[in-house]
């Protein structure tokens, strides 16, 4: 079977199709709105395709413009899937295009009519892949290998159709979308169906990698709090253990809450969970640059600093000893005031183990408790 325009037509329209069906059953899945946004897109095309398909064999259903036009919008589609990705807002200047191009339908025939609507047509949909292109740029943080080729394809595709349409109105190239004749139209056939695949493939990859990021995320995250488990911590620990110098000291805290199970006994499990997050968010909100912060179980909580002195951890550990009293008295009434205990215990060299170093701020925190709670308790580290 030769790869005559035809041909490739038809193993375009069954690329897109694919693509739209597996993105579509990837999205049911997931649920990601941007899958849902490029399964849309590659179902427009495959609309289009057979479109151009059937008026090229005589079943002249709908004018050609508007089977090729149907590229503006799957591409409008593609761009508004990468928009969610990214978490971008799209202007809408963008969401005007489809009125440029309604106004071009409108414009009378002639012997530029063709060449101009295809000139707008190449331009439009170059602008908009360049578009998704851009949104696609790192923004600081490193992209997933699937992302990095979705940029680059829809950058390329968006640049072959800015060169497709320069080269119609500088060579004056021959166009007759019809029939498919013209160079132009083959190259742009051949192009678009590698594009597709291409794209298929790493828009898929993309959302692959962002589902593995969030399930590693959620292993890693206490479901309550938000913050690191006891698990994420001893993978996250030994990296900063590992700096504590004489001039760089780390130190340990390490958080319990006096008097908890009163608030679960009197006010119910739900008002114990709100005192949880709220101490996670005071903790969060007061954590220093570099700092890392866990949920241990229970009512206990850790946190592990760098650069610190032991004046910086009483600090710490009286405002989060403050604010949490207050927080916990204006909420809910007990016979016994709920406050914080905290231990700490000050490293210059790294520990054997954060066994090791959980069990001095252990010995700090009991010390707390012994001496009557609601208070901060240093013992020398290694």
């Amino acid at each position: 079977m030769a790869l005559d325009p035809s041909t490739i037509l038809i193993l375009t329209t069954a690329l897109a199709a694919a693509a739209a069906l597996y993105l579509a059953v990837e999205w049911r899945s997931v649920r990601e709105q941007s899958l849902l946004l490029w399964s849309a897109g590659f179902a427009v095309i495959t609309v289009g395709c057979v479109l151009a398909l059937l008026r090229s064999s005589g079943f002249l259903l709908i004018g050609i413009w508007f089977a090729n036009g149907l590229l503006i919008g799957a591409h409008w589609l593609f761009l508004a899937g990468v928009a969610r990705f990214t978490d971008m807002r799209l202007s809408r200047a963008w969401t005007l295009l489809a009125l440029v191009w309604l106004a071009m339908l409108l414009l009378p025939g002639g012997p530029w009519w063709s060449k101009l609507m295809f000139v707008t047509q190449s331009l439009l949909i170059g602008g908009i892949s360049l578009h998704a292109s851009f949104l696609l740029r790192p923004h600081g943080v490193s992209l997933s290998v699937g992302a990095v080729q979705l940029r680059y394809v829809l950058l390329l595709h968006g640049l072959f159709y800015c060169a497709k349409a320069a080269s119609i109105v500088a060579l004056d190239t021959f166009v007759d979308l019809a029939s498919f004749r013209g160079e132009v139209i083959q190259i742009s056939l051949v192009e678009g169906a590698m594009a597709i695949m291409l794209i298929a493939l790493s828009m898929t990859g993309t959302e692959r990698h962002r589902r593995e990021e969030r399930i590693e995320q959620l292993a890693a995250r206490d479901p309550l709090t938000a913050l690191y488990n006891r698990r994420a911590l001893e993978q996250r620990a030994p990296g900063l253990l590992e700096q504590a110098s004489p001039h760089n000291p780390g130190a340990l805290l390490l958080i319990d809450i006096d008097n908890f199970k009163q608030v679960n006994d009197l006010h119910g499990h739900s008002a114990g969970d709100k005192l949880l997050v709220a101490l996670s968010e005071m903790i969060c909100n007061t954590l220093p640059q570099g700092a890392v912060a866990a949920r241990l179980g229970g009512d206990e909580f850790v946190i592990l600093l760098r650069g610190a002195s032991s004046e910086s951890v009483v600090t710490l550990g009286n405002a989060l000893r403050g604010m949490f009293g207050q927080m916990a008295q204006q909420a809910f009434a007990t016979p016994k005031a709920v406050t914080l205990s905290v231990g700490g215990t000050l490293f210059e060299r790294p520990p054997a183990s954060l066994s090791a170093l959980l069990e001095l701020g252990d010995a700090a925190l009991y010390a707390s408790k012994r001496e009557g709670r609601n208070s901060v308790r240093m013992v020398r580290g290694a």
